[in-house]
Formats: C-alpha cells, structure tokens, sequence
C-alpha cells in the first residue's frame, strides 16, 4: 500500500490500438483515473531464452489502491500478451486534490436509483 492510495501502475503494449483500446476500457471502469500513452518504447528482455527487442507503447495508469486488484485482473484478461508487464509504483507524494482526483474517479460509479 501507499502513503497517499495511489499507484502509478507501468503495462507495456505491442501497439497503440492496444493501448488505447486498454486506456479507454480502464477509465471508463473506473479502475483508472488516467492512462497516459506514450508511443516510441523500445523494450530489450530475454524471453524464452532468447533475447528480445521490441516496439511498444507504454501505458501510465494512475489509480487508487482499492481499484488494484480489479485492475489487475481486467489487465490480465484483457490484455494481448501471455506476461504483460503489469508494475504497480506507490505514490508517497503528490498534489492533494490530485491524489483526491484520483481516488474519487476510481470509485464506482453511485446508484442515482431512488
């Protein structure tokens, strides 16, 4: 857990469809308050026993750490690779009414059902 309940989750992408398709998809489920995509990665790692180098788009996903889990698992399932990097960073200080920001967008959404 964080100081502040924010994280700042890192999830490679093999392309900007797939970025943006998982960008918008976590924000309108309110598992994310922002997915910033940054096109022009390129990715070394060994994978099964071979060395790697790929073109990838990066996706910055701020969220609250009650939406971690379900963020998470939507990730997982949704997501095209068999590993995807999926690294969630503590947020230990930030602007309040951002880090507020976040928290409230990340919430579900409330029942307007009298």
């Amino acid at each position: 857990m964080s100081e502040t309940g924010i994280f700042c989750v890192f999830c490679t992408c093999p392309d900007t469809a797939t970025a943006n398709l998982l960008a918008e998809k976590l924000v309108e489920n309110h598992l994310a308050a922002c997915v910033s995509v940054l096109p022009g990665v390129t990715s070394y790692y060994r994978w099964q026993d071979k060395l790697q180098r790929d073109s990838e788009v990066l996706l910055l996903i701020k969220c609250a750490d009650h939406s971690w889990q379900t963020l998470h698992d939507f990730v997982l399932r949704e997501h095209p690779y068999d590993n995807p990097e999926l690294i969630a960073v503590p947020v230990d200080l930030g602007s309040g009414t951002y880090l507020d920001w976040v928290t409230s967008e990340c919430a579900p959404p409330k029942d307007n059902r009298h």
